[in-house]
């Protein structure tokens, strides 16, 4: 196994046609191998993704088969980059399915959640969250308080082990144009090269 960083890129647009998200994490992969890193990528979009009905599905259902590569996947990364859109002020649902179905007990969660001192099963990992939205970038943050990402880079990904979490919230996509495109790509192309 390569001792290079390695880095997993998970689209979870669910849209498959998502042209900006995909144009964005193209950018970071590109990015990413020049700077020699090791890359994989997993898109949401086209994933069997089930929802979860129960705590007991949760705790001791299988992991669907779709979704088993995707924690190998979780297992190999140095570094993990997750792109998606806000919607309705939050991840799409399809995003939280596949967090629900790949962060079981045992893998992501600790078995023994009776205490805050368990070992974190992906402690030494890094993450990265892009994240688009129709709305102003700073009225998210500020006024909003970024409380979904927030809760994302706390609840969940800092609940399981990653640290540090960082973020790119890319505001008014929808006024972007192709120079505010470009230049985003070049943003996360960087991002991409420095394996951040």
């Amino acid at each position: 196994m390569s001792d290079r960083h390695r880095v997993l890129i998970i689209e979870g647009h669910p849209d498959p046609q998502a042209r900006l998200n995909r144009a964005l994490a193209d950018a970071y992969a590109e990015g990413a191998n020049e700077g020699g890193w090791d890359v994989r990528r997993v898109r949401i979009a086209e994933l069997d993704i089930p929802m979860l009905r129960s705590a007991d599905e949760w705790t001791h259902g299988p992991v669907p088969p779709a979704l088993k590569p995707v924690q190998d996947d979780l297992q190999w990364a140095h570094h993990l980059v997750l792109f998606f859109p806000l919607w309705l002020g939050d991840m799409p649902a399809l995003v939280k399915a596949f967090l629900e179905q790949v962060a079981r007990p045992g893998f992501a969660v600790p078995e023994d959640r009776s205490t805050l001192l368990a070992p974190k099963p992906l402690a030494g990992r890094s993450a990265r969250v892009v994240v688009t939205m129709g709305m102003p970038a700073a009225l998210y943050r500020w006024f909003y308080r970024a409380h979904s990402v927030k809760a994302l880079e706390r609840n969940v990904l800092g609940f399981v082990g990653f640290a540090p979490v960082n973020e790119t919230l890319i505001g008014s996509v929808d006024n972007l144009g192709d120079a505010g495109v470009a230049r985003w790509c070049r943003k996360l192309h960087r991002l991409g090269l420095d394996g951040e």
